[in-house]
């Protein structure tokens, strides 16, 4: 029995390879323990290792000096992290870290994907569709935070979130969650009262309960659904809406 035969993994990116392509990059994933708050991409600083998650999330952040951290993305086990890496791109301005949960990840040596990339037309095709993906919804979450109400911004990174993990709690704190929708925490908090109110979450301190799904989705309204859509086109089936 090979290697590959007894390979296993949650991430939706490897999952969605070619048996051939997965065997030029299995021998380079090592499977490695992530924490909550672990930096995988370091803003300005060389990109060596790649992580493809099996679970978690994670956040791409933006930082100014004058407006502070904006974050403008997140991945789990659809994704992969260094998507400018991919692009050829020695570093990326942007920081990405654990933002919940701690979990696993294949992580690859970027030299060695990269050397496999060369190797397989295939393998670099279904990468760039995922970068795709990662492009559409940093596009969407530009065009949702100009243009929606803050109750349909949170509702779009609760639904987000919720797609990523497998249980109905996520682990948010009122920090992670201004930087997720560019709020002040006063705003998150009046806002989780008003997803409260209707009866679409339950929130406590550093946790938010997914208690109504539909009501979410309703309140994002065209804010959510599109990055989504883009990910199950091009590479798998993904997210958890009932209008799938």
């Amino acid at each position: 029995m090979s290697d590959l035969d007894n390979f296993y993994t949650s991430n939706l990116l490897l999952n969605a390879m070619s048996a051939d392509d997965l065997a030029l990059l299995r021998p380079h994933l090592v499977r490695v323990e992530l924490e909550r708050e672990q930096t995988l991409v370091m803003a300005n600083v060389a990109i060596t290792h790649v992580y493809f998650l099996e679970g978690g999330i994670a956040s791409i952040i933006s930082e100014m000096d004058e407006t502070g951290p904006t974050e403008v993305g997140i991945f789990g086990c659809e994704g992969v992290s260094g998507v400018s890496a991919i692009l050829g791109s020695e570093t990326s301005p942007n920081k990405t870290f654990m933002q919940v949960d701690g979990t696993t990840a294949f992580c690859a040596d970027l030299a060695q994907l990269r050397a496999v990339m060369a190797q397989s037309p295939t393998l670099t095709a279904v990468l760039l569709k995922y970068v795709q993906t990662v492009l559409v919804q940093l596009t969407h979450s530009a065009i949702t935070n100009a243009h929606h109400r803050m109750e349909a911004r949170l509702a779009r990174w609760l639904l987000m979130c919720h797609d990523r993990v497998d249980q109905d709690d996520i682990a948010l704190t009122h920090r992670f969650m201004s930087m997720m929708i560019t709020a002040q925490r006063s705003g998150v908090t009046v806002t989780l009262h008003i997803l409260e109110g209707v009866g679409a979450i339950r929130s406590t301190r550093g946790l938010v309960t997914i208690l109504d799904r539909d009501k979410l989705e309703d309140i994002a309204g065209e804010a959510y659904g599109a990055p989504e859509a883009e990910y199950r086109r091009l590479i798998a089936p993904f997210g958890r809406s009932s209008n799938l």
